[in-house]
């Protein structure tokens, strides 16, 4: 349950924040990114922390992707990133909310710069049937943070889980993200007081695992 105020209204994503991604050049789009899609990240964000930290039992903060090392391609996506360590949250599991052109994302993020990933994976698998059980089953996963692809939990065997649990241990690279996809033309995307309560009752479901991640 979000701990926003009835009187704040936030501002939701429109079809023009989607667009962003078909503009050509680095400059261009880095402009667009941050002009457009970054200040409702800010509004978004800053709420999105509270609301985790408050679930979480400890303070989170929040990250805004910057696409500093990127010096001729423009990026394909952006996101905001949410997690407890104050100078960064690549290493370490974090949710994530973020727009490719076509949807929107939602994720708890166990990224292949996590150091310790084999041991998530482990922890994960020793109690796969309450991972399993967490996570609902209109949600998605993915293995790799910058595809687009997603597999449908509702279509996972528990050895599906097993073999995904499995890469991410043993392959360097391997990633786990779970949550959601909503469609760009989604409605409540527009709503942005109903996308903050989608978005932080979905990382509300998954604190269960980012605190099984962090153990």
């Amino acid at each position: 349950m979000t701990t926003q105020t009835a009187t704040t209204s936030l501002a939701g994503f429109t079809q023009a924040d989607f667009d962003v991604f078909g503009i050509e050049g680095l400059e261009e789009r880095m402009s667009a990114i941050q002009n457009r899609i970054q200040p409702k990240f800010r509004a978004l964000g800053e709420q999105l922390t509270v609301d985790t930290a408050v679930h979480a039992g400890n303070e989170m903060y929040l990250h805004i992707a910057r696409h500093a090392r990127r010096k001729v391609n423009p990026p394909k996506d952006t996101w905001l990133a949410i997690c407890s360590n104050k100078r960064g949250y690549k290493a370490h599991p974090h949710f994530q909310l973020g727009l490719f052109d076509d949807h929107l994302f939602i994720w708890l993020a166990l990224i292949y710069e996590v150091p310790n990933k084999s041991n998530i994976a482990t922890a994960f698998s020793n109690q796969i049937d309450d991972v399993i059980a967490a996570v609902p089953a209109h949600y998605v996963l993915s293995l790799d943070h910058m595809q687009k692809e997603s597999i449908a939990v509702s279509e996972m065997s528990r050895q599906d889980w097993s073999d995904a649990l499995v890469r991410f241990r043993d392959v360097k690279k391997a990633e786990l993200l779970i949550g959601l996809h909503v469609q760009a033309d989604d409605p409540i995307l527009r709503d942005g007081d109903a996308l903050l309560a989608l978005v932080s009752s979905t990382y509300e479901t998954l604190m269960p695992l980012y605190r099984m991640a962090n153990l």
